[in-house]
């Protein structure tokens, strides 16, 4: 796992790239946010897609829902980077474009504009 920070905005954001799945389950969510917090103080994230396991992004495992609740609760923002048109639910797609219309958690293409948008919630 590699953590750059990056400022914008006057805003703190972890930037952070892994080969590894590191996310598989909430307890595992809560341990990538403490550790990012604890290394960073940063409560705004950028995290590549291929860092978090793929039964995330089947909603009827209700993985989703229950890592980003955590996420919203422990008040910290994280954007999912990577190409997501390889999903054909109806479902996913609607989850993915109701969280981008909000100010928590967004799942966007690249990670400029993930620093763009998290540096301006």
């Amino acid at each position: 796992m590699k953590i750059n920070t990056i400022k914008e905005n006057n805003i703190d954001i972890a930037v952070v790239n892994s080969k590894d799945i590191l996310i598989t389950d909430v307890q595992s969510a809560l341990d990538f946010m403490m550790t990012i917090q604890y290394k960073t103080n940063c409560n705004r994230i950028v995290l590549n897609k291929s860092a978090i396991c793929e039964e995330f992004f089947n909603l009827s495992t209700k993985i989703a829902g229950e890592i980003l609740q955590k996420f919203v609760t422990y008040q910290v923002k994280m954007a999912i980077v990577g190409d997501f048109s390889e999903y054909t639910s109806k479902s996913l797609r609607d989850f993915i474009y109701e969280c981008n219309k909000g100010k928590d958690i967004f799942f966007l293409s690249d990670e400029k504009e993930a620093i763009k948008k998290l540096s301006m919630v």
